[in-house]
């Protein structure tokens, strides 16, 4: 009897535990539900959305990219020197270029972009959004329609973290790419049509679908995670301190799990 009572209410708590934790990605399944179906629609690029759109891009993509290129560069200078001379000690020089592609291009710099723009911007701009409406107590069906304020309000701000991360990491890799050829060969162009070889060779089809596909998935979940509990509960005054921590935490899961999910496809 001892027992079963006390094993009761840790059932309880268990339940309880897995219904929250069930119900916070079955909302944020429904929002991103929500969100595609407002970017499938044409009015949400109409006249009167295309300058919150518009602002709320450069808004989250320009303050980012100065500083996101300039720490990407010099990181993978040093990283590109490391893999060049551990590959001249070990006789393997003829790998060097394709293991900084492989290294820096297809996992580094979209992990990397997709962890700035999320620290730096959508994390702090999500959870900032979702105290606002909290402090203001608006209720979406109070002042504005839900359709209304999924185009005026959150829609902007879920483009303007994908799209932060789609460019990031395109300037990245490109800039990497160009950094390796300079690094390898220095300034000369007659060493570009075996440089382009071997790129060409580590970027086939599958490789090329993978990355992509990685991008996209990383962009939607900066984009779509830190906006979630903002539409939810902000709006309720139900948000609570913790609610900034765990959508980190859910932001982190899902990104490991995409670059789990890549790994497997470039390398299994």
């Amino acid at each position: 009897m001892i027992s079963q009572a006390s094993l009761l209410p840790a059932l309880r708590r268990l339940h309880r535990s897995v219904a929250a934790w069930l119900g916070t990605w079955w909302r944020l399944f429904h929002f991103s539900v929500l969100i595609i179906a407002t970017a499938l629609t044409p009015s949400s690029y109409d006249r009167r959305h295309r300058p919150a759109l518009a602002r709320h891009l450069v808004a989250g993509t320009a303050p980012n990219l100065l500083w996101f290129t300039v720490l990407s560069a010099l990181v993978s200078l040093v990283l590109i020197r490391i893999v060049v001379v551990t590959a001249l000690s070990y006789g393997l020089s003829r790998f060097a270029l394709e293991m900084v592609v492989r290294v820096l291009v297809l996992e580094l710099i979209p992990l990397t972009a997709a962890l700035f723009v999320a620290l730096r911007s959508t994390l702090p701009a999500g959870f900032e959004f979702a105290l606002q409406r909290g402090a203001d107590g608006a209720l979406p069906a109070a002042t504005v329609s839900s359709a209304a304020l999924l185009r005026g309000e959150f829609f902007p701000r879920v483009a303007a973290g994908m799209f932060a991360v789609w460019l990031l990491a395109a300037v990245s890799c490109v800039l990497a790419l160009v950094l390796a050829y300079l690094s390898l060969y220095g300034f000369t162009p007659w060493a570009l049509q075996g440089y382009t070889r071997v790129v060409g060779q580590v970027f086939d089809p599958s490789v090329v679908l993978i990355l992509a596909m990685k991008v996209i998935f990383f962009s939607i979940a900066v984009g779509l995670i830190p906006m979630a509990s903002s539409y939810f509960d902000g709006g309720a005054g139900r948000l609570r301190a913790t609610h900034g921590l765990s959508d980190m935490l859910r932001l982190f899961s899902v990104i490991l799990l995409i670059e789990v999910a890549s790994l497997m496809g470039n390398y299994y």
